[in-house]
């Protein structure tokens, strides 16, 4: 049987590991009687065995030691829970087990990470329904983390001895940047203070810190302990410094931290500015010595007050504060004056239509980013049923916000455009979904590792459930093309001559009586959420062995979890975040309406675009991190995981909506929609079959999705609009 892998760790980690994994299994298993003797007639029971040195503390069992481990046995796979190590992988290794417990092509995976929350993160990462998330819901050591991730978090005050060239194009670019502008601050108050007589001791100090801060690169600011002054002057000339001089550089300084802390990639500059402005601004000036590396003793760490040797880390995306992503962190200011400019400038005074719809759209980001990170911490910490309504509920909230406030806007509005929009980017989330997601993951996943496998089965329930999805979304419309009235905006002939036909304009489909399609919307509102519940019955309790995985309880002596957010707090940041999504979109719908009446662009290609994609980012982040992390099995999982609840849940939803309160939503959708969507489930339901994947196949995925997309830039707008 085939070794299927897919890793969260180095690669110089994957051969060790697999190899005491095999080792463990054969030792505590016999292959031909499927358990060893003195386990006959006891199905599941866990393996923990001693250390290997070369995993790093992985609890593996040695083969020597193996009578001494409590072992395990289990038809399905592994999960090891393991504290303390290189954060979480994912093994899979070949069956011992014989046809009888496994299915062809099934594989047993074992899954490594720190804690029980993580266990269950990852196990509801495999889970149908659920959605997928990367980040760690839980604290992680930090002497656990790579050397990468440790040095974002060195304090500054730290000098470690350094190789190569402080002349770097980062640093470089802070001289113009930055350095210039900052040091340009202090010489205009240098004079000053020695104007002052009694501040000159901090005229001293500006002059050094301007030189400093012009390239403050591989230079160590000590402090030296001086006996403290006693004299009236000292004290006086502390008091001109903090009423003339520091106040300026307060200014400029907060101004600095916010400017480069914003791009993410410049936060060291913006920690050296805010050590400068709480610590060194506030020392005798008489204590501050700046020393160059050259005369710092490099043979070991030693600790100064301030020390930079870079201005620029290009990964400072993987940088986190209370265990939310710095781009998050920081987009979270722009929801906030979205929706104080949107509420207050109505006459954009400030803001234009255009403008504001671009803030909007772009708050839901990060909004979506922490319902995201809430679902996930929930359900990591809640059981099965506590996981699957949260992510039903709250899994669907971003898109059904916006789509129930647009047509809303639409009904108010009495135009049907908006209703149009709605369609055009619930079909752009399904191609997206189906084509862009799953193929720019094979692609940036595919450069990296050549071929990447996945399990074809749990991808054949995913695409099955598209299958009968799109059929049931669709089937009103084919009922209407088939029974509906051909109705023509204008038609016209040359007079006086009947061998020609009639020219007509703007023709389409229309069911005078709704009576006739209206029973049949509501017969698939109830038949698909339906099939999504028998998939989650078929995948999570009869099945769940096509999905490899089973969830085992970790060491009990193991140190307790500390999670960044609790139930409590995570349901409190779904509520809140759920609250401003509605509001966001609320002024998306407001502000569209300009760019919907004189745009140039089709309205068809503003709704699969932006108002379709924008709001799945954060999903399209997590799927391209599993995919480097040769988890290609998860990214796929991704897109699929939020078509089938776009066509399962969300649109059953809204028509539930419409039921209860009629904006005139019908179910009848453009035939460049149905013609696109059929085409793409046919296409990624062929590329699936195999099993495994390339960048080329995930090339040939993102081609056909732009394909599409420039068929609906040049497409003509819809009739309503």
């Amino acid at each position: 049987m085939a070794l299927r892998k897919s890793s969260f760790v180095p690669e110089d980690l994957e051969k060790p590991r697999t190899r005491s994994v095999l080792e463990s299994t054969e030792n505590c298993f016999d292959p031909e009687n499927h358990h060893p003797p003195w386990l006959q007639g006891r199905p599941e029971r866990l393996c923990i065995g001693a250390q290997h040195p070369e995993l790093n503390g992985v609890a593996t069992p040695s083969p020597d030691a193996c009578s001494q481990h409590f072992c395990h046995f289990t038809p399905k796979c592994f999960l090891t829970v393991h504290r303390g190590a290189n954060g979480t992988s994912v093994r899979s290794t070949p069956s011992h087990f014989g046809e009888d417990g496994w299915h062809e092509g099934t594989t047993k995976t074992t899954i490594r990470v720190e804690n029980e929350v993580e266990a269950q993160r990852e196990a509801n990462n495999y889970r149908f329904g659920f959605r997928k998330w990367k980040g760690n819901v839980t604290e992680r050591p930090i002497e656990d983390r790579s050397d990468i991730v440790k040095e974002l978090y060195t304090d500054l005050s730290l000098v470690r001895p350094r190789e190569g060239s402080a002349i770097t194009v980062g640093n470089i670019a802070y001289v113009f940047l930055f350095g210039w502008w900052i040091s340009l601050f202090y010489i205009l108050i240098c004079p000053l203070m020695f104007l002052t007589i009694l501040g000159a001791p901090y005229g001293k100090l500006c002059l050094k810190m301007a030189l400093y801060l012009l390239w403050p690169f591989r230079k160590a600011i000590e402090k030296w302990f001086l006996t403290p002054p006693t004299s009236l002057q000292c004290r006086v000339s502390t008091y001109v410094w903090l009423l003339l001089g520091y106040p300026v550089l307060v200014v400029v300084h907060f101004l600095a931290c916010v400017l480069s802390w914003l791009p993410v990639f410049s936060i060291p500059v913006a920690k050296m500015n805010f050590r400068i402005l709480t610590t060194v601004l506030l020392m005798a000036p008489e204590e501050v010595h700046i020393k160059k590396q050259e005369m710092v003793n490099l043979l070991c760490e030693i600790r100064v007050t301030l020390y930079c040797c870079q201005a620029f880390n290009m990964y400072y995306y993987k940088y986190t504060i209370q265990g939310i992503n710095i781009f998050a962190l920081n987009l979270l200011p722009l929801v906030f004056m979205t929706l104080v400019l949107g509420y207050t400038d109505h006459d954009h005074i400030y803001l234009n239509s255009e403008t504001m719809f671009a803030i909007a759209i772009t708050s839901i980001i990060p909004l979506s980013y922490y319902i995201g990170m809430g679902i996930a911490s929930i359900s990591a910490q809640s059981n099965f049923a506590v996981g699957a309504v949260v992510n039903a509920t709250f899994g669907s909230i971003t898109e059904i916000t916006f789509y129930i406030t647009a047509l809303l806007r639409g009904h108010h509005a009495g135009t049907k455009c908006y209703e149009e929009i709605v369609k055009a980017a619930l079909t752009g989330t399904l191609l997206g979904c189906i084509l862009f997601i799953p193929g720019i993951c094979m692609t940036i996943g595919g450069i990296k590792h050549s071929e990447q496998r996945f399990n074809s089965r749990s991808a054949g329930v995913s695409s099955a459930l598209l299958f009968i999805s799109v059929g049931g979304v669709f089937a009103p419309t084919l009922f209407s093309k088939t029974f509906g009235n051909l109705v023509c905006e204008s038609c016209s002939n040359i007079p006086g001559n009947a061998s020609v036909p009639f020219t007509c304009k703007d023709c389409h489909y229309d069911m005078v009586d709704l009576n006739g399609i209206l029973p049949l919307v509501y017969t698939i509102s109830v038949l698909l959420p339906a099939s999504y519940l028998i998939g989650l019955i078929f995948t999570l309790k009869t099945h769940s062995h096509i999905y490899d995985i089973h969830i085992s309880e970790g060491h009990p002596h193991a140190s307790h979890a500390v999670v960044h957010w609790s139930r409590w707090k995570a349901l409190a940041v779904l509520i809140v975040a759920t609250a401003l999504m509605a509001c966001c979109a609320d002024l998306c719908t407001e502000n569209i309406e300009p760019i919907l009446s004189h745009s140039s662009i089709s309205q068809y290609f503003i709704g699969v675009t932006v108002l379709a994609m924008v709001p799945e980012l954060p999903e399209i982040v997590n799927g391209i991190q599993f995919a480097l992390q040769n988890n290609i099995s998860l990214s796929l999982e991704v897109g699929s995981c939020i078509a089938v609840q776009v066509t399962m849940i969300q649109i059953p939803l809204l028509i539930l909506f419409n039921a209860f309160y009629d904006v005139g939503f019908i179910l009848v959708f453009s035939d460049i929609h149905l013609w696109a969507s059929i085409f793409s489930v046919i296409l990624v339901n062929y590329i699936f079959m195999d099993g495994k994947c390339d960048y080329f196949q995930g090339t040939a995925l993102v081609v056909v999705y732009l394909i599409l997309l420039a068929l609906y830039f040049f497409a003509p707008s819809p009739r309503s609009c």
